[in-house]
């Protein structure tokens, strides 16, 4: 086995030869890895109900996106007839990278879907890290919301919104502290739609559903506020709390999830979530079990499912099903559209959470 210096030197040379014609087949970040567990994840809350998983393929996002919704129609409409609005949240981590974001094609397959099967409001709303609607124009959604005549859409800012119900979370140093959560995604009314991304991350190895609803939850100051907080700062403080942390906020949020839609249209790998670079995947995920369907995603990324602590947290504690074998999956298998992603050139920090505690772990992200 190569020295660890052999092998990061590696994937450096690996991370740079990203613009390379057939650099993802010449090197790929998983197999140059050694993560320091593997670790044993004990089942706490047995989850044994099969989910329900779609995958499409194509060459038009927003078409995509509407096929792999009415491809689980028939676990949709049961829950979405008993809500009286719908809320998108949509993945803005940043507000200028549109690479990182939520498409406006990904909103438009989204409410193509809802169009004839839903007939009250609509809300997207975001909490991004920087100025959500600065984001939500540069984005186009807007103009979005201007198309659609049959049901209001309506863009909202949660941090400008700032109402909240408070959880809790563990800091650096495993003390107990408060954390903000935007009340939107706790209204029992609301029928939440997650709008998440394929991309790897700097921090917990891969950001899809769970990570888009978990980190956009949180709230920051309102954009006229001269006060400065920032509540999603608390969730990185350290590799193995972030990890924590994202499960603790996710039994919190379970409750209110309705379905969510991956979209894979152009992914990004690399220095993820606001950095890194294209993967033209051409796929589409959906799915009402949140758990489930980045469960399929990371398998459509190459990545190994044990790498990634918060999803198996959620898992053992019965949030949703992670056991691939339970996850009846609609449209292509798996390898069939496949792509290894090149993951962050912090990899090998990041998986220092399966290995012993230390005693002052690092912080990432």
């Amino acid at each position: 086995m190569p020295s660890d210096v052999t092998r990061r030197q590696l994937f450096h040379l690996a991370a740079g030869a990203a613009g390379m014609a057939g650099a993802r087949e010449v090197l790929s970040a998983q197999e140059l890895i050694t993560p320091p567990g593997p670790v044993e994840f004990p089942i706490i809350v047995p989850y044994e109900k099969r989910a329900f998983v779609s995958i499409v393929q194509g060459e038009q996002r927003r078409k995509m996106v509407y096929e792999s919704l009415v491809a689980i129609d028939d676990q949709i409409r049961p829950v979405l007839k008993t809500k009286k609005y719908v809320v998108i949240k949509p993945n803005n981590v940043s507000t200028v990278n549109q690479l990182a974001a939520t498409h406006a094609d990904t909103l438009r397959g989204i409410l193509d879907y809802l169009d004839g099967r839903f007939k009250g409001p609509v809300v997207v709303a975001e909490s991004s890290a920087g100025d959500t609607m600065t984001g939500f124009e540069n984005f186009k959604y807007n103009q979005v919301a201007a198309e659609y005549k049959k049901f209001p859409v309506k863009l909202v800012d949660l941090n400008e919104e700032a109402k909240y119900q408070l959880t809790h979370l563990i800091t650096p140093d495993l003390h107990v502290t408060p954390v903000r959560l935007a009340a939107r995604l706790l209204d029992p009314d609301a029928f939440i739609i997650c709008s998440a991304i394929l991309k790897t991350h700097n921090t917990v190895i891969a950001t899809l559903s769970v990570k888009n609803m978990t980190l956009g939850a949180p709230l920051h100051q309102a954009p006229k506020e001269t006060t400065k907080w920032n509540d999603k700062r608390k969730y990185h403080g350290g590799v193995r709390q972030t990890h924590y942390n994202m499960f603790l906020t996710a039994m919190k949020l379970r409750p209110y999830w309705g379905a969510t839609v991956i979209d894979g249209y152009e992914g990004m790998e690399g220095n993820g979530p606001s950095s890194g670079t294209p993967v033209p995947s051409r796929i589409a995920i959906a799915s009402t079990d949140y758990i489930a369907a980045d469960r399929v995603a990371v398998g459509c990324m190459g990545i190994d499912p044990t790498w990634l602590g918060y999803l198996n947290y959620c898992y053992q504690n019965g949030l949703g099903q992670y056991d691939i074998h339970k996850i009846e999956i609609r449209g292509p298998k798996i390898e069939a559209v496949m792509k290894k992603y090149r993951l962050h050139r912090d990899i090998e920090r990041e998986l220092q959470w399966m290995g012993p505690m230390t005693e002052i772990p690092p912080k990432l992200g």
